[in-house]
């Protein structure tokens, strides 16, 4: 694993100060539409995230609102995110809300692809009437977008099996959670935990399994998993959603299975805490937007180059750095973080 990727949380205590910037990235030259934004006093980004109920993307909407106000304060220029998120995952409907963001003016948007295979054209054509796209969390790889912030989803998946197997022992049966099937993001990340794997010979892979990306869904397949294998041993989580309800803190057995997953959301702390997810790999939600917002604004706004990949670094968030990691999700604007947890030293 390389430590360079795991992100120390005092450096996250700050980070709304720091915007990647520098580098060149892919199509520097933005189109006539994207050239007239600085001479108008509205500058509106349409934000498509995967779904409007699921809280990481809630999360990163509120980041992409504070980088807005911040924006629109520094340049004088009514920044606005306009939030076109569909309720449920439909990459067929991200392609409608890209071709509404285009008739309606906007002057850029951000998007988290559902289905990267659905959404090449839909891209491609708002970048050819005038409108950049950027993306985040899940790219639409080979399109025209300018830029992705996102991180390196099979290092990704090869941190959580690692961590796993450190957990575990270096021996026992893997199970690995991986929400959507058509997600490309995940797929890498699936195939990061998968290759990971290889490299202990004391680890087996039972299977991979898929659900639709809410938190009940994900819960129930893995109750059903563990059912169907009662000899699965751990966990590799590609993605937090069953650990977004605390029914698995009833369901297994500390003393037999153990969890590692990407993000640590306020209502996944309880599972740091009881050793069932003795290590999470936070995903720092809220840069999706404030970091995209911002790239964006000096790409189309203020005409810099960026880079074509934004990386974004995980955070490891065990007991012993617990209460840090808690205190961040408050300041990131979560509102259901534990008090006992925000006491923790």
């Amino acid at each position: 694993m390389k430590r360079s990727h795991i992100v120390p949380i005092s450096f996250l205590l700050c980070v709304a100060a720091v915007v990647a910037c520098g580098g060149s990235g892919k199509g520097g030259a933005t189109k006539d539409g994207a050239s007239s934004a600085a001479g108008s006093k509205t500058f509106t980004i349409a934000m498509i995230a995967k779904s409007s109920t699921n809280p990481v993307f809630l999360s990163g909407r509120t980041g992409a609102d504070s980088a807005a106000k911040e924006l629109s304060k520094q340049y004088g220029v009514n920044v606005r995110v306009d939030w076109l998120t569909p309720p449920s995952e439909d990459a067929t409907i991200q392609a409608q809300r890209i071709a509404s963001a285009v008739n309606s003016g906007a002057n850029a948007i951000l998007l988290s692809a559902s289905d990267a295979g659905k959404l090449v054209g839909a891209v491609n054509e708002a970048v050819d009437r005038g409108v950049p796209v950027m993306t985040f969390d899940s790219d639409v790889a080979g399109s025209k977008r300018f830029s992705f912030y996102g991180g390196d989803d099979a290092l990704i998946g090869k941190q959580v099996m690692q961590e796993l197997a450190k957990q575990m022992h270096e021996t026992g049966n893997v199970a690995i959670l991986a929400g959507s099937q058509n997600a490309p993001n995940l797929q890498k990340r699936v195939q990061g935990v998968k290759d990971e794997a290889k490299k202990h010979p004391g680890i087996t892979i039972l299977n991979t399994f898929y659900h639709a990306e809410t938190p009940q869904d994900a819960a129930a397949e893995v109750t059903r998993a563990q059912n169907s294998y009662p000899n699965i041993q751990g966990w590799a989580m590609i993605g937090g959603w069953a650990l977004w309800t605390k029914t698995l803190l009833t369901d297994l057995d500390t003393a037999r299975v153990k969890i590692v997953s990407v993000d640590a959301l306020p209502s996944e702390l309880a599972y740091v805490d009881n050793g069932l997810a003795p290590v999470l790999f936070a995903q720092p939600t809220y840069l999706w937007g404030y970091v995209s917002v911002k790239t964006i604004f000096d790409h189309v706004y203020l005409h810099k180059d960026v880079p074509a990949h934004v990386q974004m670094d995980l955070v490891r968030v065990d007991k012993s750095t617990l209460g840090t990691w808690a205190r961040q999700l408050k300041v990131w604007g979560f509102t259901d973080v534990d008090p006992k947890y925000l006491a923790l030293p």
